[in-house]
């Protein structure tokens, strides 16, 4: 008897040694404040608990009152220090491949894959980001992708004006996936897309959602969808491996080649997980902030007004009426990058960015240990009224005269320091283009929306649904 009674003794005494340790890491030095939550799971349920505000989250902003702009928690097993403080942000990010390195949550990889271009470091992200250039980056915009896209967008506008309403979200998606997938793969079978395009779905309603992989959950879903998906994209690079060159190039056909090079570093495994993080990385983000962008307008009409005045003025400057958006009109668009960095600041689509600490690393007189995850937290800067006035207000002339620069301290919407999104150009030229052709051409009624939602990243469950009308007499789609 008194064996067990040592023997449970010594059990109790493990775990409240493991509990202290848990709530007391070790460190070379002062630790920021905060808790560490429950063993284990740390503070992850209140961190993925959904709110409906556009404020800083419920969780950041009860520490942020507790514990000040730099704190640690525990998330999904992994000890973090959450960062509120623009200056902290900027040290941070300017010690990439020094003291810090890219990180996603280790469910991120799982499901994006663990070579893809988000997660990787040093000469093979600037590889990867290079190759995505080939597709998005300032040439092709400038050459292609501007007026294939505005193609797209006046062909959708013209269909959805002919139907007594569209959710926006989902048509704003559908189009602008079907536009990327036919950008890396020449994917001309509807069938094919569709299929492909049903992965994704599964893919995106478990991409945000608490990582516990039990069948039926989200995550587990989105898992299936991300394997469903991996084994089309995989079909179609064998087929093209096996095929002889074409004169046309889509991005697959680069791919290829440069896994034919002899002394490539990309294996089929990258080339994947590259392949397959494309389509959502470009169709979620823009069709996100659009439907922002018009909840915000529909909401301010002088914003609205301006923006119409500026696109009618390119409309009524051109000399041949008819002719499509020049890169000069597009770069003269002032008004509309204004209103497309203030939906991006106010909206946050991107509610964190992560680094992990490689060296100990010394700020504001703590030490953060290596090993450990800093969570720089946009909204918390997006929405700081000591750096922008009335920030839970949509005024897109509050960048007047700012430098519109997406790496700025106080601006982190694409991303910061070198990790800047290759995409971001392309997403504000769909913006650009959308917002031309919808506020010269048509008039817009909401006639279903619900409130946006964060858990932490950006969705609407009730979607936004619209219904579009031409402004003038009415074309024949079928002529398109």
């Amino acid at each position: 008897m008194p064996c067990s009674l040592l023997c449970i003794a010594v059990i109790f005494l493990g775990i409240a040694l493991w509990i202290y340790n848990w709530r007391n890491p070790r460190c070379n030095g002062k630790l920021p404040p905060g808790s560490m939550g429950l063993p284990i799971v740390g503070e992850s349920f209140q961190f993925f608990s959904p709110y409906t505000t556009s404020d800083v989250s419920p969780f950041i902003k009860k520490r942020m009152d507790r514990y000040g702009s730099l704190f640690r928690t525990s998330l999904v097993g992994r000890k973090i220090v959450v960062s509120t403080d623009p200056e902290v942000n900027r040290f941070i990010f300017q010690q990439e491949g020094r003291l810090v390195q890219t990180w996603y949550m280790d469910s991120f990889d799982d499901i994006v894959g663990k070579d893809n271009i988000l997660s990787s470091h040093g000469f093979l992200h600037k590889y990867l980001r290079n190759l995505i250039l080939n597709l998005f980056g300032s040439k092709s915009l400038k050459e292609r992708l501007l007026s294939e896209t505005e193609e797209l967008t006046v062909k959708n506008l013209q269909l959805w004006s002919c139907e007594p309403g569209v959710e926006l979200k989902q048509a704003m998606a559908t189009m602008i996936y079907n536009f990327t997938v036919k950008k890396l793969f020449s994917c001309n079978d509807p069938r094919s897309a569709k299929k492909l395009r049903a992965c994704y779905s599964a893919f995106l309603d478990g991409l945000i959602s608490f990582p516990l992989n039990i069948p039926g959950t989200a995550y587990w879903k989105c898992l299936q969808g991300r394997n469903k998906a991996m084994k089309v994209i995989k079909s179609m690079l064998e087929e093209r491996r096996a095929s002889p060159k074409r004169q046309q190039k889509d991005f697959l056909d680069i791919v290829v080649e440069e896994m034919k090079k002899a002394e490539t570093i990309l294996s089929e495994q990258t080339a994947l997980d590259l392949l397959f993080a494309l389509p959502f990385a470009a169709f979620e983000s823009a069709s996100s902030a659009v439907v922002l962008a018009l909840q915000y307008l529909r909401n301010n009409p002088l914003a609205l007004a301006e923006l119409t005045q500026e696109h009618e003025a390119i409309l009524t400057e051109r000399e041949t009426k008819d002719s499509g958006i020049t890169w000069k009109e597009y770069k003269s668009m002032t008004f509309t990058h204004m209103v497309i960095n203030e939906t991006i600041r106010l909206g946050n689509i991107v509610p964190a960015i992560f680094r992990k600490v490689v060296k100990d690393v010394e700020v504001k007189g703590y030490t953060i240990p290596a090993g450990w995850i800093i969570l720089a937290c946009t909204p918390a800067v997006h929405l700081n009224s000591e750096i922008y006035e009335d920030p839970l207000s949509f005024n897109p002339w509050r960048w007047k005269g700012r430098e519109l620069n997406a790496g700025s301290k106080f601006f982190m919407g694409f991303g910061s320091g070198v990790r800047l999104c290759a995409g971001a150009e392309f997403v504000k030229l769909q913006m650009s283009i959308f917002l031309h052709h919808l506020v010269t051409k048509y008039r817009w009624t909401v006639i279903k929306e619900g409130d946006a939602a964060r858990q932490p990243g950006l969705v609407f469950p009730e979607g936004f649904h619209v219904q579009i009308s031409k402004k003038n007499s009415c074309q024949n789609v079928a002529e398109l």
